[in-house]
């Protein structure tokens, strides 16, 4: 699972809007972008390293693989654009999409995250990471219900994917006020990472938001 990186909501970092702006003139938003859903890879040897948050885009020829494990590590425009015109001449290349969906990801970018993660899934599916990540794009997106799908997709591929389920506590107190339901997913994700500071803070998050309502 840490093959990709821990995606939570409420833990996120600020982004350089500067660099947001000038990345969207090469990686556009919507719906111009024709789906390509062919299955493979290409060899591995030009893979980016694997690990959790991305590193630097690959060069030229990116290959396939996951990211790089470096959290606020920089991408330039030329590496976008690379990878950006890689995936367009190599739409099998499902390590090369799930890096775009990443990249695109990280600057908040949330329709054209989420149309890679689901060309990612339809290449290769069962991947519960990449799932949870998609219920966060539609949570940012303003669909709090197909969000909840997807994190309740990712458990049932992983039922042990903690990540998932702290996303759908965030929803369901946060963005839906449903405290009696995130309260019963906080209890099953305290089995799964008990002590775990991150979750305690979302804890008293809860409850303080609970409180006040």
């Amino acid at each position: 699972m840490s093959q990709y990186r821990d995606h939570l909501l409420f833990l996120a970092a600020g982004v350089l809007i500067g660099f947001v702006l000038a990345y969207l003139a090469f990686e556009e938003i919507g719906s111009d972008q024709p789906a390509r859903r062919e299955p493979g890879q290409v060899e591995a040897s030009a893979a980016p390293p694997s690990g959790g948050i991305p590193g630097p885009a690959p060069q030229a020829n990116p290959g396939s693989g996951n990211l790089g494990s470096n959290v606020g590590t920089a991408f330039t425009q030329e590496q976008v654009q690379q990878l950006r015109a890689y995936v367009e001449q190599n739409p099998d290349d499902a390590g090369a999409v799930l890096q775009l969906a990443n990249m695109n990801f990280d600057i908040r970018n949330w329709p054209r995250a989420a149309e890679l993660y689901e060309r990612r899934i339809a290449l290769q599916p069962g991947e519960a990471d990449v799932v949870s990540d998609l219920g966060i794009c539609y949570r940012e997106m303003g669909e709090p219900v197909k969000a909840l799908e997807s994190f309740d997709r990712a458990q049932e591929i992983d039922p042990q994917h903690w990540e998932s389920r702290f996303n759908e506590v965030v929803v369901l107190a946060i963005d839906l006020q449903r405290f009696d339901d995130a309260v019963a997913v906080l209890d099953e994700l305290r089995v799964i990472r008990p002590g775990n500071q991150d979750v305690e803070r979302l804890a008293a998050e809860v409850e303080k938001r609970r409180n006040a309502a």
